[in-house]
């Protein structure tokens, strides 16, 4: 990857970006055409592997078309509206990319001719920064971070022929991030729509450890049919991410309502389209959710954070949080979702503690919880049996590196019987 540049001093783009203003009027010469919003695009949508198909039914939604599930993310076909509505609309998806070139390949010299055949121009500034990404699966190249400098250069010597000067790099906070994709036949280039990771949704102040993040938790409840008619709990809610999204769902709420895109960036940003996106959306937000809402847990420290985090999503009035142990908490409702992400421990210690809790826990849900879907996300490949429970499901998922299973179980009425005194 290319060394950071020295940075010049702000143009105009770069005060309107600081300042928090509308960036199309200063990152598009008069002269340069715009273009059409309803131009048909190639989209490829990350997600957490295991959402593939939950996030194509997604971009279904949102008017894509052409949509082929691949390990790790959708591709699709797209307007710059489309993308728009999936980065805002969208729970599951980690980034929406739009591809600008697809060549086939012999060297790191044919992927620096197809990065400079790309009128980078039309998308964006010389005045802003940038930031390449390179990934790659059975790549033919020497490195990926010299293929990226590669992108680099053809997109630097585009700009410096077109425009006389060329934008900088900047890894820390760029205005455009580029993802290039390299296969063994193939590179294809794409410009980053989303920005930030669209599991940021902007309201996550602190996290506690190994938070579960946003948009695989959507993905968990979408998983388990939770559409907010039923009633929800979480028994280890922790910093609160499963309740909060399940609100957000129940509710109506964008999960992109809260935060800022990188196609504002962007130099065809259509700010007047934009504008009724987001009021449309704001005005199919529901005031309030149909179904309790709860979470739990020990650490008091934790609920606090979780109460500031809904505050901030602005979804606090939906949820009651409580500090309770497990085995305290009972139904907020009939024929309810419970889902959770319940410890799982690392060291042989906590291996041994959790596996005598287990067994406690699955009585607890047999005999308090019939009629409920009960879905639990876990490392521990032995938890069903310890709990003397049978999934009805288990789908293979990862929480960031960890293989996980995510074990869905009906809790059937006269699933607990006391046994007969003799």
């Amino acid at each position: 990857m290319a060394a950071i540049l020295p940075k010049r001093p702000m143009d105009t783009f770069q005060v309107a970006f600081r300042r928090n203003l509308p960036v199309s009027r200063y990152n598009r010469s008069p002269n340069q055409p715009r273009l059409p919003a309803m131009t048909i695009h190639t989209l490829f949508a990350t997600c957490p592997r295991g959402l593939e198909t939950i996030l194509a039914q997604e971009l279904a939604a949102q008017g894509c078309t052409h949509i082929a599930p691949t390990d790790g993310g959708v591709s699709c076909q797209g307007s710059l509206e489309a993308a728009y509505r999936a980065n805002l609309h969208s729970r599951t998806a980690s980034r929406i990319l739009l591809q600008l070139a697809k060549q086939p390949y012999r060297s790191e010299d044919d992927i620096y001719r197809s990065a400079k055949s790309i009128r980078w121009e039309d998308w964006f500034h010389a005045g802003q920064t940038f930031k390449i990404k390179v990934e790659g699966k059975r790549a033919r190249v020497k490195s990926l971070d010299f293929t990226a400098l590669k992108i680099k250069d053809g997109l630097c010597d585009r700009f410096r022929s077109s425009q006389g000067q060329r934008p900088s790099v900047d890894k820390a906070n760029p205005h455009i991030r580029i993802h290039a994709f390299i296969s063994e036949q193939h590179a294809a280039v794409f410009i980053d729509t989303s920005g930030e990771a669209l599991f940021k949704r902007g309201y996550r102040q602190d996290t506690g450890a190994a938070p579960l993040r946003e948009n695989l938790a959507a993905g968990l409840l979408l998983l388990a049919g939770y559409n907010g008619s039923q009633s929800f709990q979480d028994p280890f809610c922790g910093s609160g991410t499963l309740p909060i999204e399940a609100a957000l769902i129940a509710t109506r709420r964008a999960p992109g309502l809260n935060r800022r895109f990188g196609f504002e960036q962007l130099a065809n940003f259509d700010a007047d389209l934009w504008q009724r996106l987001r009021q449309e959306a704001q005005a199919a937000v529901l005031p309030q959710a149909p179904a309790p809402i709860a979470g739990s847990d020990t650490d008091r420290r934790l609920i606090q954070t979780a109460a500031v985090n809904a505050r901030e999503a602005q979804v606090a009035e939906h949820i009651v949080f409580q500090v309770a142990d497990v085995r305290d908490i009972r139904p907020n409702g009939e024929n309810g979702i419970l889902l959770a992400n319940p410890p799982y421990g690392v060291r042989l210690e906590e291996i041994h503690t959790l596996h005598a809790l287990y067994p406690q826990l699955g009585s607890w849900l047999k005999q308090h919880y019939p009629g409920w879907l009960c879905g639990l996300l876990t490392a521990d490949r032995d938890l069903p049996k310890l709990m003397r429970l049978s999934p009805k499901r288990k789908i293979p998922l990862y929480n960031g590196n960890l293989d996980c299973r995510l074990f869905l179980l009906d809790m059937v009425r006269g699933s607990h019987r006391t046994p007969k005194v003799e």
